[in-house]
């Protein structure tokens, strides 16, 4: 494989899962580790993505002051935000996860809305806290430097202590059998949490994500009660989702 085809490949997984493994990489290339770890070292020096111990992840994903031009599938996010908002009413209580669609929700909450939000994820409170009418808390414990987000046992705790009316979540992979699945261990740990806070869980996901899974696994797909995609909930693509007992939006 060319050169260009390899950094066309790592961009896109990057801009898809926000954060991804060379040795990922390397495998679904079928080249050296090496090799791939000298493409996202270029690419970082081009300042495509960023390069971080193991992986990369993608630059919307790190600077919120760039959001806008770098999140992938942006116009997608925002579409499936403007859906779960319409879930909410003044005075609920909710929790939203990290990563950039679960941004892109803090970001277009109306500011007339009246909520109480729970948070993990440092980009989302920084958008929660310039809404008026939202009582911004945070969940705290140890930040993880790649995702922005608290992880760790006083973050599962903490979590465990309350319960909200709808938990937003985001995942890096779905499976309509296999379920929601991640590459990082501590980061499952904390979207189980986050589920078990929450009387009705939504998850907020691009189509774009359907149908691929990793190593560890946050929870059945049974769990999930609204699936909420860019795409019409007829949508054959959500064909295999429309047996399981889930709300897809």
């Amino acid at each position: 494989m060319l050169k260009e085809e390899r950094h066309k490949t790592i961009l896109n997984e990057v801009a898809l899962h926000n954060r991804v493994l060379l040795t990922d990489i390397a495998e679904n290339l079928d080249v050296s580790i090496d090799t791939i770890r000298r493409d996202v070292k270029e690419l970082d020096a081009e300042n495509k993505l960023r390069k971080v111990h193991g992986g990369a992840i993608a630059l919307g994903f790190i600077n919120n002051s760039v959001r806008n031009a770098n999140i992938y599938r942006l116009e997608d996010k925002v579409a499936i935000a403007k859906k779960a908002i319409k879930l909410l009413k003044n005075d609920n209580v909710i929790l939203i996860d990290g990563g950039t669609t679960c941004v892109e929700l803090a970001t277009q909450l109306p500011d007339q809305l009246s909520l109480t939000c729970f948070t993990l994820s440092l980009p989302v409170a920084l958008e929660l806290l310039k809404k008026p009418k939202v009582e911004v808390i945070f969940i705290g414990g140890q930040l993880s430097k790649d995702a922005q987000i608290s992880i760790g046992a006083n973050a599962v705790h903490n979590l465990s202590n309350i319960k909200v009316d709808y938990g937003f979540i985001g995942t890096g992979y779905v499976d309509p059998v296999f379920g929601l699945t991640e590459f990082d261990y501590d980061i499952v740990q904390v979207k189980k949490a986050v589920i078990n806070a929450s009387k009705k869980t939504i998850l907020l996901s691009i189509s774009e994500k359907l149908n691929s899974q990793h190593r560890y696994k946050t929870c059945d797909v049974s769990a999930i009660d609204t699936i909420i995609t860019e795409l019409d909930a007829d949508d054959i693509l959500l064909k295999s989702l429309k047996n399981q007992n889930i709300q897809l939006l």
